[in-house]
C-alpha cells in the first residue's frame, strides 16, 4: 500500500470512533503522580492498558523500577519500556510518553464534565490527561501501528518506547534510568510528542526547551505580627521588603534587572528561524500585553529565544483575613524560565549576590525542587528538514518550527545523556487548560496529528537510513 492509504488507515481509525474509545480507557485512571498514597493507578495504566497495547504490535515489554523512589512508597512512578528490533543494523527510533497526570480538580470542572471521563463537547472532548500526554502518545503508537499494517508487519527500521508515570512531578529518577540503561535506550532518532503547538491551525515542530528554576525568596524579621497603630514606623515591613527586593530584579514591565540571569545573546539561527513566528492567534488565548518583557525582542523572541523571571506566588500577613498588624514574614516562590546558553549552574550564587549587592542581605534565597535543563538541537540538522518536509507533504501546510518549546520538558535527558537528536511534533494547542480544570483536546488537531505521524513514521521507513547516513558523514 502507498503512503497516502497508510494514512487513510487512521484517519478512518479515527472517524469510526475508536480512537475515542481508546482514549477514554486512557482517561479513566486516575493516574495522578502527586498522589503519593497510591502508585497503583501508575501501575495499572502500563499494565493494563500500554503493555496488551505495544504487545500487539510485537513489542516486547517491562516494566522497570526506578532508581529514585518515595521513601514513604516503594514502588512509586515506574518506567515501561518496549523495543521492537527488526534488524541491530537498522535505524533505531526511541520514542516516549508519560503515562501519569496532576490532579483531577474534580470539584472545579464545568457542571456535568468529569476529568475521568471522556466527553465531547463540539471539537473539544474534555478529560485529564486528554491533552497532557494521553492522546499524545496514543496517536503516536497509532500512527506507528497503522504503518506496520501496511508494510506487512514490517516497519525497515527499529522502535524503542519508553514511557514514565513520574513527568508531572519533575520526572524523577528519569536522567539517573536513563544513565544506567543507555544500553537499552542506545537508539539514532528521538521523535516524540508532548507540549502545544504554536496554535490550533500550524502543524509544529520543536527540537528541546526552555529550562525551569524555581526558587524561593524569604523575609522572616521577628516572629508573629505587632499592631500597625503602636508599632507602624517602628518596625520594618517583610512585605516592603520582598516587594522592594523582588523590584531590584525585575521591573515593572517585566524586563530582567539582574545580567547574570540572562542569555548572552539571540543565536542567529534561533532569530532566524523565530523572524515569521506570530504567537497567541488562537482566539480564545489572552491577549499579548506587547509593552511587558524586553522591548527589543518580538513576542515569539520572548518565549522562545529568551529568559523569563516570574513571580508564581507571594504571600504576606493574612490575606484571607487581614487585620492591622505589620507583618514580620513574607515569602515569594518565583521561576526562571531559561534558553541555552545561560549560565544556569550559578542562578542561586547570582542572586545572592545581586541581593546582597542591593542591601538585601535580610531576604533568604533558596532552591525550590529540581531544574529542568535548557536543550535546543541544531535548527540546520538534517533529521529537522526531513521532519519539516514530511509535515509539509502530508499537511500540504507550512510547518511551524520552533527552537524550543516555551514551556520545560525533560529533554536534556535525551538530548545530553542518551545523545540524541531530538525533534518533538505536539498535538496540542496553548488554550488546551493542561493542568487546569476542564483539559481538553481538539478533535481537528488529533485528527490532523494522525495524518501527520503516520506520514512520519512511514519516510522513517522510506528515508530514513539515508538521514542517517547523510548526517554521520557531515
Amino acid at each position: 500500500m502507498s503512503r497516502q492509504n497508510t494514512i487513510a488507515l487512521s484517519e478512518s481509525y479515527f472517524d469510526s470512533g475508536e480512537f475515542f474509545d481508546v482514549l477514554s480507557q486512557r482517561v479513566a485512571i486516575k493516574s495522578e503522580s502527586q498522589n503519593r498514597d497510591d502508585f497503583q493507578p501508575l501501575h495499572a495504566y502500563l499494565m493494563d492498558i500500554m503493555i496488551p497495547e505495544l504487545e500487539a504490535m510485537g513489542f516486547t515489554t517491562r516494566i522497570m523500577p526506578n532508581p529514585v523512589t518515595d521513601k514513604e512508597s516503594p514502588g512509586s512512578w515506574p518506567f515501561l519500556v518496549a523495543e521492537r528490533i527488526e534488524d541491530v543494523a537498522y535505524t533505531t527510533l526511541l520514542t516516549y510518553g508519560h503515562g501519569d497526570v496532576v490532579l483531577g480538580y474534580d470539584e472545579q470542572w464545568y457542571e456535568g464534565l468529569s476529568p475521568w471521563k471522556l466527553t465531547k463537547s463540539g471539537e473539544r472532548w474534555y478529560g485529564r490527561g486528554a491533552a497532557d500526554n494521553k492522546a499524545q502518545h496514543t496517536i503516536n503508537l497509532a500512527a506507528l501501528n497503522s504503518v506496520l499494517k501496511t508494510k506487512g508487519g514490517k516497519l525497515g527500521y527499529n522502535v524503542k518506547v519508553l514511557i514514565e508515570t513520574g513527568e508531572e512531578v519533575g520526572s524523577p529518577g528519569l536522567a539517573e534510568f536513563c544513565e544506567l540503561h543507555k544500553d537499552i535506550l542506545k537508539s539514532d532518532l528521538f521523535i516524540a510528542s508532548d507540549g502545544p503547538r504554536l496554535d490550533s491551525t500550524s502543524p509544529t515542530v520543536f527540537l528541546g526547551s526552555r529550562g525551569g528554576y524555581n526558587f524561593d525568596l524569604t523575609v522572616k524579621l521577628r516572629e508573629g505580627a505587632h499592631h500597625s497603630g503602636n508599632w507602624g514606623g517602628l518596625l520594618s515591613n517583610a512585605g516592603t521588603r520582598l516587594a522592594h527586593a523582588w523590584a531590584s530584579m525585575v521591573d515593572a514591565k517585566g524586563r530582567i534587572l539582574v545580567p547574570s540571569l540572562l542569555p548572552e545573546r539571540l543565536p542567529s539561527t534561533v532569530r532566524e528561524a523565530l523572524k515569521d513566528i506570530q504567537v497567541g492567534q488562537d482566539a480564545n488565548n489572552p491577549d499579548i500585553d506587547l509593552a511587558w518583557g524586553e522591548p527589543e525582542l518580538t513576542p515569539a523572541e520572548q518565549v522562545f529565544g529568551w529568559n523569563t523571571l516570574e513571580m508564581l506566588t507571594c504571600k504576606t500577613g493574612n490575606p484571607d483575613n487581614p487585620v492591622n498588624a505589620i507583618p514580620g514574614f513574607a515569602k515569594a516562590h518565583c521561576q526562571i524560565r531559561f534558553v541555552v546558553g545561560t549560565d544556569s549552574e550559578h542562578f542561586l550564587i547570582n542572586i545572592r549576590k545581586h541581593l546582597d549587592q542591593h542591601g538585601f542581605d535580610d531576604v533568604i534565597v533558596e532552591q525550590n525542587g529540581e531544574p529542568m535543563q535548557a536543550t535546543r538541537l541544531n535548527p540546520n540538522d538534517p533529521w529537522v528538514g526531513w521532519a519539516l518536509a514530511s509535515l509539509e507533504k502530508t499537511t500540504h501546510k507550512k510547518p511551524t518550527l520552533l527552537p524550543n518549546l516555551g514551556g520545560s520538558i525533560p529533554n536534556h535527558v535525551f538530548s545530553d545523556i542518551l545523545g540524541l537528536p531530538t525533534v518533538w511534533v505536539p498535538h496540542s494547542y496553548p488554550a488546551c487548560s493542561q493542568h487546569a480544570p476542564n483539559e481538553h483536546v481538539l478533535a481537528p488537531v488529533c485528527r490532523e496529528a494522525l495524518q501527520i505521524m503516520t506520514g512520519l513514521f512511514w519516510d522513517l521507513a522510506e528515508q530514513g537510513e539515508h538521514i542517517k547516513q547523510s548526517r554521520n558523514a557531515a
